[in-house]
């Protein structure tokens, strides 16, 4: 069974993630690193996140054994590089020109018919090199984020590549959809959900995450399968926009409301602090970051 190498009692050791996220990535939850923790619950045996992206609350955590997974094949390709073969990787992302010219000619290279790790580092490269790290891509699942115009970028850290590389070896890695994950989980699990966020306003570019988007769809199943999580033993904290419709749906568990900048805005006007929900199947101790 998926999981059994997820025992914490099988990693005496204390590991280390790296010092920042691999990947930059819209709605990433570096800005309320230090209220999720306080969210933690105090007692679990495996850690999982189910919409990984850039992982900064994985990667805070650094627990071995956890279980990771997220339906972006090109993303769970990097991560699999980055745990196999980071140096061959650093080599590859190293090898890379970053100009306006070169961005669109890299971007516009079929990843299909990379290797895993020419892939990977392409990956690595668009994410740093693209306007604010936004994945997105068209109905066909060919990223079209433009350039962001700096060319004075590090594509990856040697350090913080081995570190998450060493942690990585450690988990179990998966690409699926939140059902099929969602399914993978027992008792004593802890899982922290972080999907593409219901747009707020007319801003709606986080849905375009993989090829069939994440719609309001979405988000009512994924609101269904977490009330079913405590009856499994499975405690699970979920973030999501503030908006009615997210507090409708989960409006049967605990909730509280946390500010959190946000950096995806053309405009620098619009990148001020907005209300994210936190929501959990446990008791939240979080008065004091209620806004």
């Amino acid at each position: 069974m998926l999981g059994t190498e997820a025992k914490p009692e099988l990693f005496p050791e204390v590991f280390v993630g790296p010092r920042r996220p691999l990947l930059k990535w819209a709605g990433g939850k570096t800005q309320i690193l230090d209220v999720l923790r306080k969210a933690v619950p105090k007692e679990f045996l495996r850690y999982a996140e189910l919409f990984l992206g850039g992982g900064a609350f994985f990667w805070s955590l650094a627990r071995p054994g956890s279980f990771i997974a997220d339906s972006n094949p090109d993303l769970l390709n990097f991560y699999h590089v980055v745990r196999d073969t980071p140096d061959d990787l650093l080599d590859a992302a190293a090898q890379l020109p970053i100009t306006k010219h070169d961005y669109y000619r890299i971007r516009s290279l079929p990843a299909g018919l990379l290797s895993p790790v020419d892939r990977a580092a392409r990956f690595a490269y668009l994410n740093k090199t693209c306007f604010n790290g936004l994945y997105r891509v068209n109905q066909q699942g060919h990223f079209n984020t433009p350039f962001g115009g700096k060319t004075d970028v590090k594509v990856l850290d040697e350090a913080d590549t081995h570190a998450a590389s060493r942690l990585l070896r450690k988990c179990t890695i998966l690409c699926a959809d939140f059902t099929e994950s969602l399914s993978l989980l027992s008792e004593g699990d802890f899982v922290y959900l972080d999907p593409p966020y219901l747009p707020i306003g007319g801003f709606s570019d986080f849905r375009r995450y993989t090829k069939d988007f994440f719609t309001e769809s979405h988000h009512v199943r994924l609101a269904m399968e977490f009330g079913k999580l405590r009856d499994k033993g499975v405690k699970a904290l979920l973030s999501n926009s503030a908006t009615d419709k997210i507090k409708f749906l989960y409006k049967s568990h605990f909730c509280v409301t946390v500010m959190a900048a946000r950096h995806i805005n053309c405009n620098g006007k619009g990148r001020s602090k907005i209300p994210e929900l936190l929501v959990a199947n446990y008791p939240l101790e979080l008065d004091n970051v209620i806004s």
